[in-house]
């Protein structure tokens, strides 16, 4: 982990900046669930899907960011610690195009393996590719999982030079959580202004507890204290899992949605967070936060 933020300190990607005319236009994908039921039809061709649809967005839309909001792999339907290959599928489709990106965990992203019940059937455990015991210094398949740290060292060690990637392992001192960091989006004007920050939270699931702890709300008050004194730059905040204030205004499940709104959100309550520390009170007393997202 040490070695992983010196080198992270030693990139310098360039900055972000909105386009003339006021544009920074932000992209957002969630929940995509790579590698999910990977032994069907069913879960290879929701990855084609995905592939499809981002590709189709990102190509019409042209975003200046992309946000990776959590979820993007499945992990606890991965049975060897390839969960790295779905994640950098999952963020190919930026850069390919030379978008940047941010990457926020979910609650899948290293959930442990779960075993399918139907493995224990007649038909048995299907062929699972696992990589050689001398790579897994095991023998056979491990079912360990891909850790936090190890998705976001490999995301950021594939990036190389371009520096398209602007996620972060963040503070050691928040950890567990690992994608805790602030990005600035510069003036096109005044060319060393921010103009916009852009904070993201890990709000836990999978290893640890789903949850934003009061050390990240006083990291949090810390920032935006010291970038933003004065509330006049406008903030955005990103985390994946809903705080437990979503439980009293989200429309319940069955309850029909007036359209543009679509997908689960006619199908299924909410499932938030598993306490909640103070985020929500910290957000409500700062006027410059003009959006929080998650999913």
């Amino acid at each position: 982990a040490a070695f992983l933020a010196a080198a992270l300190a030693l990139r310098s990607p360039a900055p972000l900046r909105f386009a003339s005319g006021g544009r920074f236009k932000v992209a957002l994908f969630a929940d995509l669930h790579y590698g999910e039921n990977a032994w069907t039809d069913w879960g290879p061709a929701q990855d084609a899907a995905s592939d499809h649809v981002m590709a189709t967005v990102l190509d019409a839309d042209k975003p200046d960011f992309v946000v990776y909001l959590g979820d993007l792999v499945t992990a606890n339907n991965v049975p060897i610690p390839n969960a790295t290959l779905y994640w950098d599928r999952a963020i190919s489709h930026s850069r390919r195009r030379g978008v940047p990106w941010s990457t926020v965990f979910g609650n899948h992203d290293d959930m442990p393996f779960e075993w399918p019940p139907e493995w224990f059937s007649p038909a048995g455990i299907p062929p699972v590719h696992c990589l050689s015991a001398a790579a897994m210094q095991t023998s056979g398949c491990s079912f360990r999982g891909t850790p936090r740290i190890e998705l976001m060292k490999t995301e950021l060690n594939r990036d190389g030079a371009d520096g398209l990637s602007r996620s972060s392992v963040g503070p050691q001192e928040l950890w567990p959580g690992v994608s805790n960091y602030v990005l600035q989006v510069l003036s096109h004007e005044k060319q060393q202004d921010p103009a916009l920050l852009m904070y993201f939270l890990d709000s836990g699931g999978g290893s640890y507890p789903e949850v934003i702890s009061s050390a990240q709300v006083r990291w949090f008050g810390n920032q935006s204290q010291s970038l933003n004194p004065d509330g006049r730059i406008p903030e955005l905040i990103f985390w994946h899992i809903p705080s437990t204030a979503y439980v009293k205004v989200a429309p319940k499940s069955k309850t029909e949605i007036c359209k543009p709104c679509v997908g689960s959100l006619n199908e299924e309550d909410v499932a938030p967070q598993e306490a909640e520390w103070g985020m929500m009170d910290a957000l409500a007393k700062r006027s410059s936060v003009k959006l929080l997202m998650c999913t």
